[in-house]
């Protein structure tokens, strides 16, 4: 039965499942920009490791879609992998500008009036204060947030973009991080500029007569607006669960979960021990606000027998030599943020796995991506 504390992202895994299954990527490729489009709210159980890109791409292609005519659809599933792959290759380095210096910047601050919904921008302050409510953020609205935080109230990108991770359900260091350097100039050619007559259009309201009813061309010139002017300083604080005992059999392989591998198929077959890892030094860096985490817990219980563990994974390391012999055998999913996991890391369910490395642009990397989809069979051997 799902969790009801989420109405709108059922968290028990044949809700998500039939999710899946409602997709229609025509639709979506037509209308995924509009606030009220056929978007598919996959992206917290992708972000979470519940399900994978994979297997979404795989159960709407065996509908019978042709993948030329699903383009948009597939190429958004990418996005997902190639955000992964630019994580991968460059580790912390994701968290400082990517490409170049954001330009024009004037505090590293929070905009207070996008903070608190009162841009006077209806659509916008609406929008932000249904995803604190529900989570969720439409994918759209995140950059018209981001361009106002960044271009137009010229703030640096990076304590806005903690502050939207910290309150999305699908939370992705990833692709949050690259996104917003994306809209801001870092990671781009140029800024991103969305202007009054974009956000009615997409968002289906009417507003005039605001800040932002003007050109995009004047508005890359303009002075801050008095609406966006006062900055606020922000810092997410995680409140973790209680540390209770778990019981680990230490003759036995251990699995560990973690926010970003909640996957209930994961070895399900397999004796093993189970146990969802939340450390706190990786909550003190990105850190998730209450909901998402109790999204996470929910999720977890998707995950039979599956104990929770708080504390460091070297605690766990401890444990094990006071109680066994032996060397305990650690397993668990490849993810950047999880390198220092011992023992065993198995492979993520890629679409792509032989695409990897950093490329300088998604569309250099769909290249590759592309010839692997409509000729899978040149790439079975590897």
């Amino acid at each position: 039965m799902s969790d009801s504390s989420f109405p709108n992202f059922p968290t028990d895994y044949a809700s998500i499942l039939t999710r899946i299954d409602q997709i229609d990527p025509l639709l979506y490729g037509r209308t995924r920009n509009f606030l009220n489009g056929a978007v598919t709210y996959l992206s917290p159980y992708i972000s979470r490791g519940v399900i994978s890109v994979k297997q979404v791409q795989q159960r709407v292609l065996k509908k019978g879609f042709a993948p030329t005519a699903i383009e948009k659809f597939l190429q958004e599933l990418a996005w997902r992998e190639y955000f992964q792959r630019i994580w991968q290759a460059k580790g912390d380095l994701l968290l400082h500008d990517l490409k170049q210096p954001q330009l024009d910047v004037a505090h590293r601050e929070l905009i207070a009036s996008l903070a608190n919904a009162r841009t006077g921008i209806q659509a916008i302050d609406h929008a932000i204060q249904e995803w604190y409510n529900t989570g969720y953020l439409h994918n759209h609205v995140r950059m018209y947030v981001a361009s106002l935080m960044c271009n137009v109230g010229k703030a640096y990108w990076k304590m806005p973009s903690q502050w939207m991770y910290y309150h999305l359900l699908d939370g992705d260091v990833a692709s949050n991080t690259c996104s917003w350097q994306w809209v801001a100039g870092a990671f781009s050619s140029k800024k991103y500029y969305c202007n009054q007559e974009n956000i009615n259009r997409f968002t289906n309201s009417f507003q005039q007569g605001t800040f932002l009813d003007t050109s995009t061309e004047q508005l890359a010139s303009m002075k801050i607006p008095t609406e966006l002017s006062e900055t606020m300083h922000w810092k997410g604080i995680t409140l973790l669960p209680q540390k209770q005992e778990i019981q680990i059999d230490w003759q036995k392989p251990t699995l560990l979960y973690n926010s970003y591998n909640l996957d209930p198929h994961w070895r399900k077959d397999e004796d093993v021990n189970r146990v969802l890892l939340l450390e706190p030094s990786h909550f003190e860096k990105f850190p998730v606000s209450e909901k998402v985490l109790n999204f996470i817990l929910a999720l977890s219980k998707n995950i039979p027998s599956i104990q929770i563990y708080v504390g460091e994974v070297e605690e766990l390391v401890q444990l094990s030599a006071t109680h066994s012999e032996t060397s305990p055998s650690f397993i668990s999913k490849e993810h950047p943020a999880f390198t220092h996991y011992p023992g065993k890391k198995d492979d993520r369910d890629w679409i792509y796995p032989n695409v990897i490395g950093y490329h300088n642009s998604f569309f250099a990397y769909w290249k590759k991506c592309s010839k692997q989809l409509y000729a899978p069979d040149l790439f079975a051997a590897d």
